[in-house]
């Protein structure tokens, strides 16, 4: 999409996808009606994707008020109810004044990383996640990916009780990882927890079917094997290698930008005749599982023998050892009508469960007192942010690109959309040799003398 809107629209587009469109962003389907297994919400401030939703004239998901709480393995260590002002008195009366701090300290990081959308409004575009990082926060946003969130908050004066109990429950309901996830990654999670979101009326896949729809971009259904490198006329050519149901196959372009992550975990890539050659990309991916279950709750697990009492409708948890899933909430479908209501605690209901393993018979069985039906997913979902020190290239040649090492950086759609802005920035201003637009510095000032 956003290639086009800078190319213009008599650029050709090719999209590889060897899977259904939207990757992380799908639905299953319960009792004919489609829930998200994952890629669920939104946050308020994802401008690129408010954006996109109104191009596509789509319309925000009705919001069903519910409840959360974390949940220890024992007991529940916090629990939210009706009232802000009883919620605010909880944090305070457990955790001081760490809840403030940490509004501070995240809101501090979303205002600079706010910068982003002017920047990329004026056309400015980074060769490198460092650069682009740089220019948002200057050194400390760079050294934010290589120190823990936990001795980032511990630095400004959260308590440890605070960050064993709540940091640690928020992050591995998002990532599936401890406090020691890098500490922008956990910022735009915290922010994530703290601020409003919202999802797609009808799923957030339909972004991704929309924009290719509007692009009119030819959608090729093959796995990419590999690009080798030619040249015509002083300039690279890219020969992409892919596999199809009609067997192997290949196309050449002026430019690629490869979306898929370049890890050997992940994808089994080739690239051929580029010198020197583009070196292998180090780090692990987290694998993780989504089970959504129609079932019934077995409340007393939970420390209510009465199911009727159970007031929660998201159960996030401490970093315990013996604690076997990560998060559930009780998720209400894509599809909201002005009649639905939320399922009593004693009924049956839909209810998505974050897990590192598939759930046994056992587990569920510790979980749900029955259930219906149980509908695995297994993902290699985000990096495994203690597996690799040094950030991803954007740039791998002349004009091939890399998108998915923002991932990095943080992981989100928003994180995926303001990436792809770039690289279609950074693409056009390299193409159209516009290199006052790339790794300018001093931004801020110079947006402001552009007005």
């Amino acid at each position: 999409y956003f290639l086009q809107q800078h190319f213009g629209p008599q650029v050709q587009l090719d999209v590889y996808e060897a899977g259904a469109v939207g990757g992380r962003l799908a639905t299953v389907t319960v009792n004919k009606q489609q829930y998200e297994s994952r890629g669920a919400s939104i946050h308020a401030l994802s401008l690129h994707m408010q954006d996109f939703v109104k191009i596509l004239g789509l319309k925000h998901r009705r919001e069903v008020a519910g409840k959360s709480a974390i949940f220890s393995g024992e007991h529940f260590v916090l629990e939210e109810t009706d009232w802000y002002l009883l919620n605010l008195f909880r944090l305070w009366w457990h955790y001081g004044i760490s809840f403030l701090r940490l509004q501070m300290w995240v809101e501090e990081v979303m205002e600079k990383f706010m910068r982003i959308y002017k920047y990329q409004a004026h056309g400015y575009a980074f060769s490198s996640l460092e650069e682009l990082l740089r220019s948002l926060g200057g050194e400390a946003f760079v050294n934010m990916t290589q120190r823990s969130v936990a001795e980032s908050l511990l630095e400004v004066g959260v308590t440890q009780r605070f960050v064993d109990d709540v940091i640690a429950a928020v992050l591995r309901s998002s990532y599936g990882q401890s406090v020691l996830v890098p500490a922008f990654a956990g910022a735009m999670s915290l922010a994530g927890a703290q601020g409003s979101t919202w999802a797609v009326e009808g799923g957030n896949k339909l972004v991704c079917s929309g924009l290719l729809k509007l692009t009119k971009a030819n959608v090729i259904s093959a796995r990419v094997t590999g690009i080798s490198l030619h040249s015509s006329e002083g300039r690279a050519l890219y020969q992409v290698h892919y596999e199809s149901a009609e067997g192997q196959g290949s196309a050449f372009y002026d430019m690629v930008v490869v979306t898929t992550p370049l890890h050997p975990s992940r994808s089994n890539f080739t690239f051929e005749n580029f010198d020197p050659p583009i070196a292998d990309f180090p780090g692990a991916f987290q694998p993780s599982v989504t089970s959504v279950v129609h079932g019934y709750l077995n409340s007393s697990y939970f420390g209510f023998p009465d199911p009727k009492l159970f007031p929660f409708t998201s159960i996030l948890t401490t970093d315990t050892p013996d604690l076997f899933f990560h998060a559930m909430d009780n998720i209400c479908p894509v599809n909201i009508s002005a009649a639905f209501r939320r399922k009593q605690p004693q009924e049956a209901a839909v209810w998505r469960v974050l897990s590192r393993q598939p759930l046994d018979k056992h587990q569920l069985k510790t979980l749900f007192r029955s259930y219906y039906s149980v509908q695995v997913t297994e993902w290699q979902t985000y990096p495994r942010y203690d597996s690799a020190k040094a950030l991803p290239p954007i740039v791998l040649h002349e004009n091939l690109f890399y998108l998915s090492g923002v991932e990095w950086v943080a992981s989100s759609m928003e994180m995926i959309a303001v990436a792809a802005k770039n690289v279609a920035l950074l693409a056009y201003n390299r193409w159209h040799q516009d290199l006052e637009k790339i790794d300018q510095k001093d931004l801020m000032h110079k947006v402001k003398t552009e007005l």
